[in-house]
């Protein structure tokens, strides 16, 4: 079963299960966008659109999720937020947008989702502008962590919800254009951390 339609399903139970246990993280995350009026900001994988009570007016976002039952959760919230949301359907191994066209890239609880998260972060640095940032909220092992149990759900949860394998460090050292700001442990002891990653300014 491929994750798009796993997560068809997933829409309809997705939000009781971790709206109230993401919640904080979610508002941190966006208070950390510095001076944020009139910022053009993505937030890849926006699912049912959690993360828009926490949005600050002022910006325009743009969401984006492979699962059409998902992007039709995040719609209504959309519609009844102030602030201005374009939703589209889109692969963020792929993503449709130009390089360099968002001052900020959101992605939570997404990076350890996806098939390719190598291809993922590829792609949000290639539409980030240079000296932005990358917010991410999700789980990873650490490096030369052994977590047999997590190792072991993975075989069987990445073809239906999410991976348990992704190490950050991994995914960052392929990534010479960018370079870890901040980091800090989330939820459960750490499994879940809040990071944030800038795009190297452009040398002239």
């Amino acid at each position: 079963m491929s994750l798009k339609h796993s997560y068809s399903l997933l829409a309809y139970i997705y939000d009781p299960l971790i709206q109230k246990a993401t919640a904080v993280w979610r508002q941190r995350s966006f208070a950390y966008i510095e001076q944020a009026t009139d910022k053009k900001i993505l937030i890849n994988g926006i699912g049912s659109g959690l993360d828009i009570p926490f949005l600050q007016t002022g910006c325009h976002y743009t969401g984006t999720d492979i699962t059409p039952a998902m992007l039709k959760k995040a719609q209504r919230r959309a519609d009844s937020s102030p602030c201005s949301i374009t939703l589209e359907q889109a692969d963020s191994m792929a993503l449709p947008f130009a390089d360099n066209s968002f001052d900020v890239v959101i992605m939570h609880l997404f990076l350890a989702v996806v098939p390719e998260p190598e291809k993922a972060l590829s792609e949000a640095s290639r539409v980030l502008k240079p000296g932005g940032r990358i917010h991410i909220f999700d789980k990873f092992l650490k490096p030369g962590e052994f977590a047999p149990v997590r190792r072991f759900i993975n075989l069987f949860s990445r073809h239906i919800a999410s991976r348990t394998d992704v190490i950050f460090e991994t995914l960052l050292n392929s990534r010479q254009d960018l370079m870890l700001v901040h980091e800090e442990p989330a939820l459960a002891n750490g499994w879940f951390r809040f990071i944030l990653v800038e795009k190297h300014q452009e040398q002239g």
